[in-house]
């Protein structure tokens, strides 16, 4: 494969078990999981691909039943006259009744065209069962972001406001220093442009929160019922669990969207020995038993009995190019479905690098701006005490409680998305997707025969 060996080197640490844990013992919150299980019950995408599995079942259930011989049963009733002119003894009625007749054709698939169109459809209906795994992981993991970022947004709204609360008491008081004349205009007008500024940042991330619940209760397919609560009321581990990325080669046997590639790749691959196929003679049996009689109480009589058997050959002399058209035809779709193969393997090593990086960096940038908070708290704090003993101007204050916000939401969202890389990790390594309301078995006993 055209993918490095190993993880980079900063990630070799925290190499580890070879699969991700199931959703349910991976996702730590209640309310988190209960959204889950709703999403996979009632999301329309979902449904939609599950629906497309069983189309896919059904058509490799139509394609295997030409791998048996064909039995149909009916019955026929037949009466003629031969008109006087064509008869030397004058007019002849015939009644003939043919009852139970079973007949029966079979294809005798000696160059394996029947066998290869079957082993396509079985391995199409398992490309199209791992893409409802791959649309059931990236549901799992919509939900989970949007579910972060909806409590994201609870705790920065939360912060702003606290704030807007603090600068309307500090405009307030501005005002009336200036009004007394203990302070300058120029201190008002800082103080009402702090508080324009929060309460600006108050309504913006009230719209965003809005468009994240509607976007969670599209996803979830029904209107939430609960808010989701400020993101600092929980602890991380109480969100999800630590997980190891494995080794690079489990990722082949994981991830849904490599597997389905691999499924296309069989599929191509048998559709070529079926164009070949076509190039042979087509031997088919054909064979009827039933009774016949002139008279229908002598119809089950023994003397009844009536059966045929036959067979045929056909062997194509000159069809203008069509078989080769089609046998090249194949050999190009199984050319794309390796390089689809490739790529799909290329996608997934870079997916999970790049969220090894993120969880990596986001980690150290979440403690590099709890330490700025931290500093930039006292900064606002000795601001406002050196303004108070007239040391310094209203525009320090400003200053340093506008870069106290600004570093108060920054850290909120590091964290969430902090917590996002972890549950991209999750998807990026195909974790535990299966769900028993939604899922389509697998016949596995169908796979490992092929």
């Amino acid at each position: 494969m055209p993918v490095p060996d190993a993880w980079a080197a900063q990630d070799q640490a925290v190499v580890g078990q070879a699969r991700p844990a199931e959703w349910r013992q991976f996702f730590r919150a209640p309310a988190l999981t209960a959204l889950i299980e709703a999403a996979l019950g009632n999301n329309r995408d979902l449904r939609i691909a599950v629906w497309r599995v069983e189309v896919a079942r059904s058509q490799y259930r139509s394609q295997r039943a030409d791998r048996f011989p064909h039995v149909n049963v009916g019955a026929a009733a037949l009466r003629t006259q031969i008109p006087a002119s064509l008869s030397v003894t004058g007019e002849t009625y015939t009644a003939n009744l043919y009852g139970g007749i079973i007949g029966a054709s079979w294809d005798i698939d000696l160059w394996g065209r029947v066998r290869n169109l079957d082993a396509a459809a079985l391995d199409n209906w398992m490309a199209t069962q791992e893409g409802r795994r791959s649309i059931t992981l990236c549901l799992i993991a919509e939900v989970a972001n949007n579910w972060l970022t909806a409590r994201e947004l609870d705790e920065r709204i939360a912060l702003a406001d606290r704030t807007v609360t603090s600068r309307r008491d500090s405009a307030r008081i501005a005002r009336r220093r200036f009004e007394v004349g203990a302070a300058p205009r120029i201190d008002q007008t800082q103080a009402d442009t702090l508080l324009g500024e929060a309460e600006s940042a108050s309504i913006a991330l009230e719209q965003q929160r809005e468009a994240t619940r509607n976007a969670l209760a599209a996803l979830v397919g029904q209107p939430l019922q609960t808010e989701s609560g400020a993101l600092s009321a929980v602890q991380d581990t109480a969100i999800v669990r630590d997980l190891q990325p494995g080794l690079p080669s489990s990722l082949l046997v994981q991830r849904p969207d490599i597997r389905a590639a691999e499924d296309r790749l069989r599929a191509a691959e048998a559709n070529i020995g079926a164009a070949r196929a076509a190039f042979f003679p087509r031997i088919s049996l054909l064979g009827d038993y039933g009774t016949a009689s002139t008279a229908l109480e002598n119809l089950f009589m023994g003397s009844g009995t009536a059966w045929i058997f036959a067979t045929s050959a056909m062997a194509p002399i000159f069809d203008g190019g069509r078989l080769r058209g089609n046998l090249d035809g194949a050999k190009a779709e199984r050319a794309i479905a390796v390089a689809d193969y490739e790529r799909a393997v290329q996608t997934a090593f870079r997916d999970v690098s790049n969220v090894l990086a993120a969880r990596r960096w986001l980690g150290l940038q979440v403690a590099a701006e709890t330490r700025t908070l931290e500093a930039l708290t006292d900064r606002a704090r000795l601001a406002s005490l050196r303004y108070a003993n007239g040391a310094t101007t209203y525009l320090e204050v400003l200053n340093a409680q506008r870069d106290l916000f600004a570093a108060e939401q920054a850290l909120v969202e590091t964290r969430r998305t902090r917590l996002s890389s972890e549950v991209n990790l999750f998807a990026a390594l195909g974790g535990g997707a299966d769900d028993p309301s939604a899922a389509i078995a697998i016949n596995e006993t169908e796979r490992s025969a092929r």
